[in-house]
């Protein structure tokens, strides 16, 4: 045993030892968890050289890193990890405060023409249902475009809660919900049925991609944003998970980036 692992264990045990109370305790407990999530090789549970995964997700989600294409093979249970554990949730949750506290700050039109703009996967949606099969690997194995459609096509995604809440909020304020998603006008009538399923109700607007809509993510969500701003509508409000969602013009008197490492969408 290393001098480093026996320093640590010893530490560990006495964080433990003092700790007085249970938000102590499972403070401590997280510590130990998140070392355990750091990647590790072989029996002995070498380091992988030139991998940490916390500073991976940081640059994936400050868009320091751009156009990749799969989660790094040894991240894969530290994503994992990410996406079905608590972190995920209180991750959302503080972009949902943010939002909502945001929300109920402004001063509205009052003539029907305030409008909060929602990507839906990963956002109000989430596929991590999908994104947790073997055949997946939560991003690390490459992507499928069949199998991710017949999942699409099967209507099952759950909502994340803490957004549905900024939509709950966005809609009791009188601001008109546009759904903006890069999914094909094929599924319009399975996404529909989901939303009312997974508890989303009267949007405004539930925009999907067309055969005329070409470009880039960036160059699709933009165009559709210019279409409602030169329809006379003010973007108050712009929640997505991926930065195509907001960047490019018009996007929105505010925006809001909810955490997502399982893919990128440019």
């Amino acid at each position: 045993m290393s001098s480093f692992t026996i320093l640590f264990v010893f530490a560990t045990i006495v964080a433990l030892a003092l700790a007085s109370t249970s938000d102590n305790v499972e403070a401590i407990s997280q510590v130990v968890e998140i070392h355990r999530l750091r990647p590790q090789t072989g029996s002995a549970g070498h380091r992988v050289p030139q991998v940490d995964c916390l500073s991976w997700r940081l640059a994936v989600e400050t868009n320091n890193l751009r156009d990749w294409k799969l989660v790094p093979k040894q991240c894969e249970n530290y994503v994992g990890h990410y996406m079905l554990g608590k972190q995920y949730r209180h991750d959302c949750e503080a972009v949902a405060d943010a939002a909502i506290e945001y929300a109920k700050g402004l001063k509205l039109g009052g003539d029907g023409k305030d409008v909060w703009v929602f990507d839906v996967d990963e956002t109000i949606l989430s596929n991590i249902p999908f994104f947790a099969r073997c055949d997946v690997a939560f991003g690390a194995l490459p992507y499928n475009a069949t199998k991710f459609d017949e999942w699409i096509a099967d209507g099952k995604l759950p909502a994340i809660p803490s957004i549905r809440c900024v939509y709950n909020t966005v809609l009791s304020l009188g601001i008109k919900p546009v759904l903006l998603t890069g999914a094909t006008e094929n599924f319009r009538q399975s996404r529909t049925t989901n939303l009312k399923k997974a508890g989303y109700r009267n949007w405004f607007k539930l925009i999907l991609r067309g055969d005329k809509d070409t470009g880039s993510a960036v160059e699709y969500k933009s165009s559709k944003r210019t279409e409602l701003v030169k329809a006379g509508y003010r973007i108050v409000g712009n929640i997505g998970d991926q930065w195509s969602d907001l960047i490019g013009e018009n996007v929105g008197a505010h925006t809001f980036k909810v955490p997502d490492p399982m893919y990128y969408v440019g």
